[in-house]
């Protein structure tokens, strides 16, 4: 059994039509623990509440280990300033980091621009992570490889004209991230 810990972006209120949600369920059926919760003010998120929830949150699992981490969007800008402001407190077995918005768009948004203010990307990951990024996202128009994958020497997939790999760009069921939780050899690909 392992733990995971599913972390949500802006404006997320965990629909049950994302792929977020359907993975909780997968991997509680499947006899995991399970952590997705919904971090505060979602619509008007504050930079110190989310990292307070997430401190919270990857606590130690019950039958010991470290924790999975899966953050999507602007989760993603918060496990990384987690990293570069704690890093012994970020101590987990690997991590996925979903669709993360570019720091420029992030800084255009009001309600979300203190989470890419001082965003350090030269900070050193403790753990495996695998970014993945669809092609056309409105919230990377760049590209994410670029602003993430390569400054943090990331290992990543892209996946051809999955967006912002959301329920907007059809990914609600999404068999590939299930499997690479169960093996972090598995390559993420299209739904």
């Amino acid at each position: 059994m392992n733990t995971y810990l599913i972390l949500h972006g802006y404006q997320n209120h965990r629909p049950a039509g994302h792929w977020q949600h359907w993975l909780a369920g997968q991997l509680a059926e499947h006899g995991h623990e399970v952590r997705y919760p919904q971090l505060p003010e979602p619509d008007a998120p504050v930079l110190e509440e989310w990292l307070a929830a997430l401190r919270e949150h990857l606590g130690r699992p019950a039958g010991g280990g470290r924790p999975v981490v899966l953050a999507h969007s602007l989760s993603v800008l918060l496990w990384l300033r987690a990293a570069a402001l704690a890093p012994d407190a970020v101590d987990v077995e690997r991590v996925l980091l979903v669709a993360p918005p570019s720091p420029t768009v992030t800084a255009s948004i009001p309600e979300i621009a203190a989470f890419a203010d001082g965003l350090d990307l030269g900070v050193r990951l403790k753990a495996p992570t695998r970014l993945v990024y669809g092609d056309g996202d409105p919230y990377c128009p760049e590209g994410a490889d670029g602003h993430y994958g390569v400054p943090l020497g990331l290992d990543s997939d892209r996946v051809p004209a999955g967006a912002h790999l959301n329920p907007d760009s059809g990914y609600g069921p999404w068999p590939a991230v299930l499997e690479w939780c169960e093996d972090p050899a598995v390559r993420l690909s299209a739904r």
